[in-house]
């Protein structure tokens, strides 16, 4: 979720794949948003039947993740293949994806483990949490949480799962890129997407909760991979494959979309193959986002194509990192100091009382994830300077690649 450089830049017929892409900030920013939906509201307690719609809707936000993950695939693939053959491929990437990423993730667990305890008396929850945290110092709690399928075991912290799942990514997928060809990799991206589905499958049948599924990096590297799929595909004929791909964005996100909802009715009105189901429409939200991603690429865009480009957006996707690691800590802060019920007292009215946690929830937020990016992480990111992986000719020598978290 890491901001995209401020470089401005102008319309033109051909889809660019590097430099500072707008549109993906905006996809970024969508993302967190539906992240901080699923959280603030679809937690709520409802106790009428519009409440209980409004919570149901939100919390289908959840799917920020996957959006998270199929743009962050998308990216990095791209990243790493324009970068391929030239001098100093691995260290530049693996330093400024720990300039990145680890500053910000291990501060919160110091803050948190190390810090708050010898300054006050911690709560019941985070107090469990603590005992677990080794899962955590090591990026496998996502593992964790599958084997206890309980996200009560690793309170105000449990969301780190994700960011566990996409370190094993950054990880492995550089070596990948670098021993495959092209074509291979495309090979490689199909394979990965195909099995994670069919071993999703397979665990759920033998009776595997969707909790453990869902939190596996093995069953959701398919969609880092699809997004992995569309950079390579977008790269093919000097860029060429992008126009193409962006040109048949809008139908395949119809018929995708589309589909899901076929799929969500026929699991809702029955239970005939609903195990499987679930699974294959899991796929097929990775591909939905995938032309979602692509939407946002648009040379020329439409009004969808701007709605990416919105200054809100784009503002939420420039602090999403911070925005997804500080909300969930606020979000179990107020379930445990039991907010919404206060709120709720204050007010008198339940409705307004949810629209009051999502709001403070929101804000309070946005101000933390605001103040740590510019008092602490950007003087870490400034140091991404000595490891560019693009060089542009021209008076802007140095573009910067619009990148995830």
């Amino acid at each position: 979720m890491q901001p995209a450089a401020a470089e401005t830049s102008t319309p033109s017929s051909r889809v660019s794949l590097s430099g500072h892409l707008p549109g993906l900030d905006g996809v970024r920013g969508l993302a967190i948003l539906m992240v901080l939906a699923t959280h603030f509201v679809g937690g709520a307690t409802a106790h009428t039947l519009l409440q209980r719609i409004v919570v149901k809707a939100a919390g289908y936000g959840l799917l920020g993740v996957d959006l998270f993950f199929v743009l962050s695939g998308f990216l990095i693939t791209g990243l790493l293949i324009r970068a391929k053959g030239r001098p100093h491929y691995f260290r530049n990437f693996y330093a400024r994806r720990t300039l990145r990423i680890f500053p910000l993730y291990y501060g919160v667990l110091a803050g948190l483990y190390l810090i708050l305890p010898r300054l006050t008396t911690v709560t019941p929850m985070l107090a469990e949490a603590a005992k677990h945290q080794a899962w955590l110092w090591t990026y496998t709690s996502n593992f964790y949480l599958a084997y206890v399928s309980d996200w009560n075991t690793l309170t105000y912290v449990n969301h780190f799962w994700s960011l566990a799942v996409e370190e094993h990514f950054y990880l492995l997928w550089p070596l990948v890129v670098f021993s495959f060809s092209r074509s291979t990799l495309e090979r490689i991206c199909v394979g990965v997407i195909l099995g994670g589905l069919a071993l999703r499958t397979g665990l759920a049948w033998y009776g595997m909760s969707e909790l453990s599924i869902s939190v596996l990096t093995p069953c959701r590297v398919d969609s880092l991979c699809a997004g992995g799929l569309l950079a390579l595909l977008a790269h093919r004929d000097a860029g060429a494959g992008a126009e193409r791909l962006v040109r048949h964005a809008r139908p395949a996100a119809l018929v995708l979309g589309g589909t899901i909802v076929a799929v969500s009715a026929w699991c809702a009105l029955t239970d005939l193959g609903v195990t499987t189901l679930h699974q294959v429409r899991d796929s097929l939200y990775a591909l939905f986002f995938g032309a979602v991603v692509l939407l946002s690429l648009q040379p020329r865009p439409d009004a969808l194509g701007r709605a990416f480009q919105n200054g809100a957006l784009r503002f939420l996707g420039k602090y999403s990192y911070g925005l997804y690691v500080y909300h969930a800590i606020l979000l179990w802060y107020f379930t445990e100091t039991q907010v919404e019920a206060r709120f709720d007292a204050l007010l008198g009215n339940h409705a307004l009382a949810m629209v009051a946690v999502a709001m403070t929830g929101t804000a309070i937020s946005v101000a933390v994830a605001v103040a740590s990016y510019h008092l602490f992480e950007k003087h870490l990111l400034s140091l991404k300077r000595f490891f560019e992986t693009e060089v542009t000719a021209g008076p802007k020598a140095r573009a910067s690649v619009a990148a995830v978290r």
